[in-house]
Order: C-alpha cells, then sequence, then structure tokens
C-alpha cells in the first residue's frame, strides 16, 4: 500500500487543501494529513482545534489519517514508511521555498520524493492568511472553507 503525507498548518483548511487532498487520493493508497505543531509559529487555531476541523472536513473520505505532528517532516515520512510528500504550488512564488525543503527531506529521507501539485484555478488564489484575514472583517468565505471552518472562523472574531 502506497502512503504518502501531505503536511501542513491547516490554520484552517480551505477548500483548496481539500482538492489537493483529493488529488493525491488519486494516486495514493494511502494519505497522512499531517497537522503541524510548530511552538515558533503562531496559529489562530490551538493544534486540537485544526485537528477537529480538518476531521470534520474529511469526514466520509476513504483511506485518510489525520495526525499531528512535531518536528522534522522527515522524522514522519520514515514512521510511516511514506513513499511521496505532497505539497502544493498555488504560484511561481511557492516554488523557491518549495524546492529547498524538497531537496532537504531528499537529503533525510532519500526514498520519499516530493511531489508537487497544484491546485484546481478556482483555488490557486486560496491561502489559510487571505481566509483569516477576509474573516476577521466578516468577509464572506463560505465558497472558500467549508462549514465547520466557516464557523469556527465567525466564532473567533465575534461574529454570531
Amino acid at each position: 500500500m502506497s502512503t504518502a503525507i501531505y503536511p501542513g498548518s491547516f490554520d484552517p483548511i480551505t477548500n483548496g487543501h481539500l482538492d489537493l487532498i483529493k488529488r493525491a487520493l488519486n494516486l495514493f493508497d494511502k494519505l497522512v494529513v499531517a497537522i503541524a505543531d510548530n511552538p515558533e509559529k503562531e496559529y489562530l487555531f490551538t493544534t486540537r482545534e485544526r485537528e477537529k476541523m480538518v476531521k470534520q472536513s474529511l469526514k466520509g473520505v476513504k483511506n485518510v489519517e489525520v495526525l499531528i505532528f512535531s518536528g522534522l517532516l522527515a522524522d514522519l515520512a520514515k514512521q510511516t514508511n511514506a513513499v511521496a510528500i505532497i505539497r502544493g504550488l498555488r504560484a511561481v512564488s511557492d516554488f523557491e521555498f518549495e524546492f529547498q525543503m524538497a531537496l532537504m527531506n531528499r537529503n533525510l529521507t532519500p526514498h520519499t520524493e516530493t511531489l508537487f501539485l497544484v491546485p484546481s484555478e478556482n483555488f490557486t488564489y486560496l491561502s489559510s492568511s487571505l481566509i483569516k484575514d477576509i474573516a476577521r472583517f466578516d468577509g464572506k468565505i463560505s465558497e472558500f472553507v467549508p462549514r465547520i471552518v466557516e464557523k469556527a472562523l465567525k466564532m473567533k472574531f465575534g461574529f454570531n
């Protein structure tokens, strides 16, 4: 069974993330959605809140495991026997950083490839940061995120 990892902060998960998850499931038998817990990064949602939103957004989707990780992604790849790490590229500006990370991960875990996926055109401009900025001012985000995320953002920013 081939396993891939799709790592990210998912703060919060968007429809762009869900699009890449579905694309990856067309290529691999199993996908591990790995929610990063980096103590040096500031998140809007707690790790458990992000995990809950990801799990609820993926309810009914088969062959997906959601977990929280800290530390090196290469170590998680070894632990899960992942053959690939999935990374999304929205624009050329994403490529330089992602390319450096892919080369370092290849060095740390040579048997795990990094696979870059491009989201649907509907989501190429979408990012969690942009969604948070719109939600902060009670802007319409319903077409960009799962319902659970929309509700959580409204509560977080005091809009009910």
